[in-house]
């Protein structure tokens, strides 16, 4: 049975970035910064409320009568309890001998052309556990983009604006960074878990740093960008955020209504048609708040059945990357343009240079990832590197085409002239033909 060490990390940012938050609140009360307060506390309190939800919604307790369970989930306690259930199970599970077993199908990764599919028996600890690891990798994706990306902004915002960082909020800013890193760590884990479902999917130690350093320059960049942009136009940032949010928010429902398929009933047989509104509102919120700040590696469907488009789109990615570059160049730009004196010892030309490499940087790792360490790298049909070759064929083959036509022009407008100077001179009459050929061979 395998060790339940993804839930160790969980527990430990939820605690220490709700311990840290707390702590910061109170030093802001004391100074007098009512607003900063209000704000870290609703950044710190609303993402622990949703994760006791998910807790619950995952686990099924709502139904069931475990009323000790529900007061500890009120009392912000419910992870701690979970992991010390996970743990329990895990060191009794060799004592007990499992009286039921399910039997599961997986394909192995592609060998020489082969698959081969493996049955394994899962007992009712393991299924718990199973359970349990999932429940906890949607908390660390709940908390990390509804909660710590939010919460990373503000204490950055409120230093750049103080000119001063202090120990408390950079111990804050440092734990909700690595929760945003981790829960998209996570994120992309999900993505390849769900998507290649009937494969055995094994994700290799090379895999995870790489995914950490893609994430973490790419959501580092994204919050320093969005916070320098803030300071000088606080107004016009309100207008990114809404474009950003109402734009991923509606995208999923937009494609839904268009494909003209019924609502979905099926997410869970206990929940009414609002009820099943809410989970679907509620998810289309997760994944804008995801795309705001990093890629989902997941398209939310809602008229597939497991709500997650299994297909995996290239297009949809290279065009993600493209646009948020340009957002981020032009938002920096503008910053440029506008920044006040607080930024009076700040060279700001090596900053938005620094910053533009920073997130290039994240799109190599992203690269190297897809190439290299995918765990299903074998089902895909085309790669990274045959994609670049294929682009950078057609970019030489359009250049190379686009040589011979120049002189096209200039030949016929000389063959014109000679034609007009000297109508009756045999010596014009190969430039006709030498020029239709090259005109066959252009078009061609």
């Amino acid at each position: 049975m395998k060790f339940p060490a993804s839930v160790l990390p969980s527990v430990f940012l939820f605690v220490a970035e709700t311990t840290a938050a707390l702590s910061l609140s109170s030093t802001y009360r004391s100074g007098g910064d009512r607003m900063w307060q209000a704000l870290t506390l609703l950044f710190s309190l609303l993402p622990c409320a949703l994760v006791q939800l998910t807790l619950l919604f995952v686990h099924r307790d709502l139904s069931r009568d475990r009323p000790l369970v529900l007061l500890l989930h009120l009392l912000q306690l419910g992870p701690l309890f979970r992991c010390f259930e996970v743990f329990c199970i895990y060191f009794q599970s060799g004592n007990n001998e499992e009286p039921y077993v399910s039997i599961t199908k997986k394909r192995q990764m592609p060998k020489n052309g082969l698959s081969e599919e493996i049955e394994k028996e899962v007992g009712q600890a393991e299924g718990k556990l199973i359970t349990h690891r999932s429940a906890f990798s949607r908390a660390s994706v709940i908390q990390a983009f509804l909660g710590s990306a939010p919460q990373l902004t503000l204490q950055l915002y409120i230093s750049v604006m103080q000119q001063d960082v202090t120990v408390g909020r950079s111990l804050l800013m440092t734990i909700s960074l690595l929760s945003i890193v981790y829960g998209a760590l996570r994120c992309n884990i999900l993505a390849i878990k769900i998507k290649y479902d009937e494969y055995e999917v094994k994700v290799k130690p090379l895999a995870y740093v790489c995914i950490f350093l893609w994430r973490s320059f790419e959501i580092a960049t994204r919050v320093v960008v969005l916070v320098l942009f803030t300071s000088v136009l606080k107004t016009w940032v309100v207008v990114i955020i809404l474009i950003n949010f109402f734009s991923f928010f509606l995208y999923p429902w937009i494609l839904f209504w268009c494909s003209g398929s019924p609502f979905p009933e099926n997410i869970e047989k206990a929940l009414s048609r609002v009820g099943t509104t809410i989970v679907l509102c509620f998810l289309t919120l997760l994944y804008t708040g995801i795309n705001m700040f990093c890629w989902s590696a997941v398209q939310l469907k809602i008229d597939s059945p497991d709500l997650i488009s299994k297909s995996h789109n290239w297009y949809q990615l290279l065009v993600y990357y493209m646009m948020r570059f340009i957002e981020n160049a032009i938002l920096l730009l503008l910053w440029y343009l506008f920044k006040t004196d607080i930024y009076m010892y700040v060279c700001a030309p090596l900053l938005v240079l620094q910053l533009l490499v920073g997130y290039c940087t994240a799109i190599l790792f992203m690269l190297v990832f897809y190439q290299f360490f995918h765990p299903c790298k074998k089902l895909f049909s085309s790669s990274v590197s045959e994609g670049f070759q294929r682009w950078l064929r057609c970019f030489c083959w359009a250049c190379r085409r686009q040589k011979p036509c120049e002189p096209i022009g200039k030949s016929d407008l000389q063959s014109s002239r000679d034609r007009d100077e000297t109508p009756s001179s045999s010596k014009t009459s190969p430039e006709p033909s030498q020029f239709l050929n090259t005109e066959n061979l252009c078009s061609a």
